[in-house]
């Protein structure tokens, strides 16, 4: 029996993942030819076929999806047998891949970038934006070093460390300006405009609004908060932003931001990695730097 080899390991982890060869040849920075033929090679060792033929996406057989998760298991020691060495002897942190929900990326992560590749000298910083549940997938299976966003995560594996708190503010057409902050529950006949399911955002926007399942016909969804400033800007309804989103999304035209009386809606943004992580002594010294970015 041929050889298996850690590349056609990673190379089938990526394919397994986005069923797509462009999209997994992307993410090993390696041409889809190149991949292909680690594929067939690591088919051939093993013998099997992985891969359902002709379908769109791709799909992976039975025994395939067997495999798959046994390759995510062992690329998963891999990648800690490596933060091991790296944390041996106090080596400088080299390499850091760090993943950050849609609803922080934008406003900070440009002045995060600046302050840690200050303070590690030659670091190599990668960034994965999405959402809260992917994130905390991809630390915990060792594809992400760590993550910023929303806590808690109710996650046993991972450390959680609080950076800062913010509050939500109220956007709304400028011809409503002058008219008192509407209470939360009020929202709804406003025609609140929300981020697409799966946004913590959104779920925390809904409780601040004691909002049970939306109805779809009352509720219009945005995949950004872009997005749905905008919609507020043509005078589709009211959205709700985080402070920190005030510089970037308050340029635009025919809207007004107010802050909400008494007890504003408040999120707590926090750093997480893996609780066994041998780098946990850097991982906070990261957490600290951006906690002092935030400020």
């Amino acid at each position: 029996m041929t050889k298996i080899t850690l590349r056609q390991l990673r190379y089938f982890e990526a394919l397994a993942q986005h069923r797509h060869f462009g999209m997994a040849s992307n993410v090993c920075a390696v041409t889809q030819p190149a991949l292909s033929m680690q594929i067939k090679e690591f088919e051939g060792a093993l013998g099997v076929s992985l891969f359902e033929k002709g379908t769109h996406p791709i799909q992976l057989t039975p025994l395939g999806r067997i495999i798959a998760a046994k390759s995510k298991a062992i690329m998963r020691d891999v990648a800690e047998l490596e933060e091991l060495a790296r944390a041996s002897d106090n080596q400088p942190l080299v390499n850091l891949r760090l993943g950050v929900i849609p609803t922080v990326a934008p406003y900070i992560f440009s002045k995060i970038a600046k302050d840690l590749t200050m303070h590690f000298s030659g670091l190599n910083l990668k960034m994965r934006e999405a959402i809260t549940s992917k994130l905390i997938a991809a630390v915990i299976d060792g594809e992400l070093d760590a993550a910023i966003l929303a806590l808690p995560t109710s996650e046993p594996r991972l450390r959680e460390v609080e950076l800062f708190r913010e509050n939500f503010l109220l956007v709304r057409p400028k011809t409503d300006a002058n008219k008192p902050v509407p209470k939360p529950e009020m929202l709804k006949e406003m025609r609140l405009l929300l981020l697409e399911e799966g946004h913590c955002f959104r779920d925390q926007a809904m409780n601040f609004c004691k909002m049970g399942s939306p109805n779809t016909q009352d509720i219009m969804d945005g995949n950004s908060l872009t997005t749905l400033v905008q919609m507020v800007a043509a005078g589709f309804g009211v959205t709700l932003i985080p402070e920190m989103a005030v510089e970037f999304e308050g340029r635009f035209p025919n809207i007004s931001i107010a802050k909400f009386d008494k007890i504003p809606p408040q999120r707590k943004i926090g750093m997480v990695w893996r609780r066994n992580s041998p780098l946990k002594d850097k991982y906070y010294e990261i957490a600290q730097i951006v906690k002092s970015t935030k400020s």
